[in-house]
């Protein structure tokens, strides 16, 4: 058990991180490329958390000693684990890591599994922050993204959420098929109604491997054109900013200080642990970054950990140029912009003058002093071309 303690102040460095993968779901929604699997028999949670235990053994070996700043537990669906096995692995953590007092650790919730009794126990063991995958406010479009939940389901875990944890969130998905600009504005406001200080709103996307992609090649799915998702984009800014929730992210929105800790640690381009199936990470060790990634199939996942105490498949040291490719793309992300100071230190080089005076003169990038460059507006329309411009 993690001890409770008030949040500590964001102190605008990277940090470090560490990101827990729960790979399975009750059912996959057809939308989903994320690394989740659905499984018909109970899952060995016991088996899970000594294999995650033993895989933060290999982490740490490789990050060294560290002072945890953040902790989120994602999936899949984290909120299907017990209580017990949550409590688990946050002491695996800090045991292997140094964690303060009142850091931020998130969890990952879906409505339709959501409990009070369960909630308390994750609460209990130091849960401070739950993110709902709401995903949308009418139950005709949660129909068709395929949740298990409706909107009365969802707001009984939105009131749930508020009463247990100090911070919380929760995630909607626009511009799905036949939404109009107005529907998306009265979602969007009652949403913000229900005193979230936090929502992360993404733009419904068609990848490849899922059940709507083939149904979209068919013609059977119709999403909104580029101008009319741009539209309902412009929306989400003008709606969010008004209410007090600008963005801080090009899908992220909060009130000032409600923002995800563990999330500016990725967009900052700190280190972090990736640990369970299909985990991601960071980490820098001997001078050098690493990029890991472990088996993304569960019981190879843990047939590899047994074998070899990790389940690591990827392991990969980053050149610089890589590095600097990488904290580019995350920093036109955020709001407060990338550090050139530090992307300079990194790179060994400049912002290209004329590829940045391009841009400056066409509105995309703006400098904040001379510090910092971020994207406007106009610019986050056309993120990928920005970076690739400035990458190049």
């Amino acid at each position: 058990m993690i001890k409770d303690a008030p949040l500590l102040a964001d102190s605008g460095e990277p940090g470090f991180g560490v990101y827990i993968h729960w790979p399975f779901c009750a059912a996959k929604c057809p939308y989903c490329d994320f690394n989740s699997h659905v499984r018909h028999v109970a899952v060995d949670q016991d088996a899970y958390v000594k294999a995650f235990l033993a895989e933060m053994t290999a982490m740490r070996a490789i990050s060294g000693s560290r002072t945890v700043t953040s902790i989120f537990m994602g999936g899949g669906t984290p909120s299907l684990m017990k209580p017990e096995t949550v409590d688990a692995i946050l002491s695996g953590i800090a045991r292997h890591w140094h964690v303060p007092d009142g850091i931020e650790i998130t969890m990952e919730a879906n409505p339709s599994s959501v409990e009070a009794e369960r909630f308390r126990g994750y609460r209990a063991a130091g849960v401070n922050r739950v993110s709902l995958g709401v995903q949308a406010l009418n139950d005709r479009d949660l129909k068709f993204l395929g949740r298990l939940h409706n909107v009365e389901d969802a707001l009984r875990a939105v009131k749930l959420a508020r009463e247990i944890f100090p911070r919380m969130s929760f995630d909607l998905i626009y511009a799905r098929p036949g939404q109009t600009g107005e529907e998306w504005t009265r979602e969007l406001n009652e949403a913000i109604s229900y005193a979230v200080d936090h929502l992360s709103l993404y733009q419904l996307t068609i990848e490849e491997g899922t059940p709507f992609f083939g149904l979209h090649k068919a013609g059977k799915i119709v999403i909104p054109d580029q101008d009319a998702a741009a539209e309902l984009y412009e929306i989400t800014q003008a709606v969010t900013a008004a209410a007090g929730m600008p963005a801080y992210e090009v899908s992220n929105h909060a009130q000032p200080g409600a923002e995800s800790r563990h999330n500016l640690t990725y967009w900052r381009y700190g280190d972090y642990a990736g640990i369970g199936p299909g985990a991601h990470g960071r980490l820098t060790s001997g001078g050098r970054k690493f990029a890991t990634a472990t088996h993304r199939t569960p019981e190879e996942w843990l047939k590899l950990v047994g074998e070899q105490g990790h389940g690591m498949v990827d392991r990969d040291a980053l050149e610089t140029d890589e590095q600097a490719d990488e904290m580019l793309l995350m920093g036109l992300r955020l709001r407060e912009g990338l550090d050139l100071a530090r992307w300079s230190m990194l790179s060994g080089r400049e912002i290209d003058p004329d590829r940045e005076a391009f841009l400056l003169s066409h509105g995309f990038v703006e400098r904040i002093g001379n510090s910092r460059l971020r994207c406007t507006p106009q610019g986050m329309l056309i993120l990928d071309a920005v970076v690739a411009d400035l990458a190049a």
